[in-house]
């Protein structure tokens, strides 16, 4: 062997970091992208995965935003923590939809509403500590919880209890590592919504225990029957000094492509938070937060037309799912989806196929019904389907029907 020459003692190391290689892909993603390439393909496969509003940005928003762009003041770099109008608007809006004060420095504008949930672990989580995690949870949270150093403990609630978890679970998963508890109310994915009384017990234990409490308020206008969104820093403010808020405009206004989110929480918070994102992002797009500026300083008469069309694609979407023999539906009273129990239809023979698991289930309904849903294993346990109300009444009507179809 040449001089020059050696075998290596040790494998060569992967060319991915570790801690990017464990990050799984968004599974909600990956089904939207999956059911739109088999639809360009020319299959007629209709989607249930992604939530994401079918409706358009309310036309004064993109006014706004198509003024904000011919300004040569939005042609620049502007604070990494947001406009401060954007800023004041969010101050206001906070006060007028949630029923109380915070002063626009507690605000930092993210790049919709996931870097806020980024943002918010990174600035208070340490490698070890613990996070309770209330399954089913939106597929975002575990790996934003990890790539802060934490570990999220899952907390399940099942269909038996409407998805809501109790004071006494959160108790039982406690320990002397547990920095926070993620909140999300109502929720992605179950629709579930915890009530006033619910809200105010859980954030009495988080105070009582010096638990921090990330609260994702996103779909806080949508919600339906007698449920009533509770934000948990009205129901308990003594909470304000150890509490972040995270929101944003996407599923209120129909916004999901422009990327704008917050976050809101103690100055230290914020300020951490703000540094972070000043080497990571930068501002948020100007003509994006023009928009956004537009939307929550004007009134709410948008997202009141669109919850009443969820509000009958919901109703509907129930009625079928509860047609199936096998499947058992909570009603969804928040958000814009379903999450029926599928458990009575796994070990069940369907064209010669016998699924275990709700991803086998979701696979095997792709591909005999060509409908895409995002099995429960996104999402914690399996057992479960994730269905969005968030597309077309004929599209969702003809997507389950083809379900009804294939598990009859």
């Amino acid at each position: 062997m040449s001089e020059h020459t050696s075998t290596p003692s040790t494998p060569s190391p992967t060319r991915v970091s570790a801690r990017l290689a464990a990050i799984a892909e968004s599974a909600t993603l990956a089904v939207d992208a999956k059911a739109k390439a088999l639809k360009a393909a020319g299959r007629p496969v209709i989607g249930f995965g992604a939530g994401e509003p079918d409706f358009p940005t309310p036309q004064y928003i993109v006014d706004a935003a198509v003024a904000a762009a011919q300004d040569p003041v939005n042609h620049r770099y502007s604070p990494a923590k947001g406009l401060p109008v954007l800023r004041e608007a969010i101050a206001a809006k906070t006060l007028r939809d949630s029923g109380y004060e915070i002063s626009p420095d507690q605000v930092l504008v993210t790049n919709g509403g996931k870097q806020a949930v980024y943002q918010a672990f990174a600035a208070i989580i340490d490698p070890g500590d613990e996070v309770l995690l209330p399954a089913p949870y939106w597929t975002t949270y575990p790996e934003a919880i990890a790539l802060a150093g934490g570990r999220a403990v899952e907390v399940v609630a099942g269909s038996d209890q409407d998805y809501l978890v109790t004071v006494e679970q959160l108790e039982a998963a406690r320990t002397s590592r547990t920095k926070a508890l993620l909140f999300c109310s109502p929720s992605n994915p179950t629709g579930a919504v915890y009530s006033a009384e619910q809200t105010a017990a859980i954030g009495r234990w988080a105070h009582e225990h010096g638990v921090w409490v990330i609260t994702d308020e996103i779909y806080e206008h949508l919600v339906y029957d007698d449920a009533v969104f509770t934000p948990v820093l009205r129901a308990v403010p003594e909470l304000a000094d150890t509490t972040i808020v995270l929101n944003g405009v996407a599923k209120t206004y129909a916004m999901t492509g422009w990327r704008v989110g917050w976050m809101v929480g103690p100055s230290d918070v914020i300020k951490a938070a703000t540094n972070l994102q000043s080497h990571l992002t930068s501002n948020v797009a100007n003509v994006s937060q023009r928009a956004a500026l537009a939307a929550v300083s004007g009134d709410l008469s948008a997202v009141a037309t669109m919850r009443e069309a969820f509000d009958e694609r919901r109703r509907t979407m129930v009625s079928m799912l509860r047609e199936i023999e096998g499947i058992e539906v909570p009603t969804p009273r928040g958000a814009f989806y379903a999450y029926p129990n599928v458990e009575g239809v796994l070990g069940r023979t369907i064209r010669g196929r016998t699924p275990q698991t709700s991803a086998e289930l979701a696979a095997l309904i792709l591909e005999e019904a060509e409908v895409a849903v995002v099995p429960g294993e996104a999402f914690g346990p399996s057992g479960y389907l994730r269905l969005s109300y968030a597309l077309g009444t004929d599209d969702m009507v003809e997507g389950i029907r083809r379900i009804q179809e294939l598990l009859a």
